[in-house]
């Protein structure tokens, strides 16, 4: 087995390769002077099994390109496998026509990826489960939800006291099953958006009145759907809120919105590199995945059933 970094998340790739004991593949991911990716594999992959870990996070389109060369440049050097390791894949909310004349650009990006060469994709917290079927190669899609469960119970005492809260109908299911793994109570928030990246409360379904909410999704963009979520909790009577996210895109102004927002916290995985303008801003913190990740590559190496890690 032989590990490939891209430059989306270096520190993720290194920490995953840490926890296999495997070092990471020795190769160039470079730009020619005009932006062009350039890729050169510095070690034999002959009759391997790789794994490249790259998120498509911003810049999407190049970070995209960069894992589309390097597994053109792994199975041109007769790598026997490849599986393109993407933490958070990118383009995944566009998966339907949302009107006339629309694409679906997430079943673009996998045709992209299978056409390059892919032999398979590990993935985590797909936007929408359907996006595995847009693939024609076996996808594995993690669940962050046992990783981030367990940093509940550790920082936040009894589950009984919590309600977990989907900021929106669309995520009810995945909210469902954090609620589900901490015995705890559901809310939703049904939001309105009126347009893209913006969004409104229209309603609270569920008693909020003296509890401590946890706003659970798979991502964050501009903040704006998780900070209007959380002031209508608090104007509701919930006593603090939280929230809980898989990806953390982080563009725009959100790192300021969520520190001027009523959240108490905004809990991360690392799946999206931190961008700089979070630092050290108190209301943001970061659990690794990197372990997941880890276990799952070993298993999918090994052969073993990748399912156990969603127990």
């Amino acid at each position: 087995m032989k590990l490939l970094a891209g430059n989306s998340n270096r520190t993720l790739a290194q920490a995953v390769a840490s926890h296999l004991d495997v070092p990471l593949c020795r190769a160039q991911v470079k730009r020619f002077a005009d932006n062009e990716v350039w890729v050169t594999i510095d070690e034999n992959v002959r009759g391997e099994d790789v794994f490249i870990l790259q998120s498509t996070s911003y810049p999407a389109n190049d970070h995209l390109m960069e894992l589309l060369v390097c597994i053109d440049a792994l199975k041109r050097a007769s790598a026997k496998r490849i599986t393109a390791v993407t933490p958070y894949f990118g383009y995944a909310r566009q998966d339907r026509k949302t009107g006339g004349r629309t694409p679906i650009s997430a079943k673009l990006v996998a045709n992209l990826i299978t056409r390059a060469g892919a032999d398979r994709v590990l993935s985590m917290d797909l936007h929408s489960g359907q996006i595995q079927g847009f693939f024609d190669i076996p996808v594995d899609n993690l669940v962050s939800a046992p990783l981030l469960a367990g940093d509940i119970r550790e920082n936040y005492g009894k589950p009984k006291e919590l309600l977990i809260v989907s900021p929106d109908v669309g995520g009810v299911v995945r909210a469902l099953g954090l609620a589900s793994r901490l015995n705890a109570d559901l809310a939703i928030v049904d939001k309105r958006r009126a347009g893209p990246g913006k969004s409104e409360v229209a309603n609270i379904i569920g008693d909020v009145e003296g509890r401590r909410c946890i706003l659970f999704d798979d991502m964050i963009d501009g903040g704006g759907t998780l900070c209007n979520a959380a002031q209508a909790l608090i104007d509701g009577g919930a006593t603090e809120v939280s929230a809980y996210v898989t990806h953390g895109v982080l563009s725009g102004g959100a790192v300021e919105r969520v520190q001027g927002s009523v959240l108490k916290e905004l809990v991360m995985t690392d799946s999206i590199a931190a961008p700089e303008r979070v630092g050290d801003t108190p209301k943001i913190r970061y659990v690794s995945c990197d372990r997941l990740l880890g276990e799952a590559i070993r298993r999918i190496a090994n052969e073993e059933s990748v399912s156990k890690l969603f127990d």
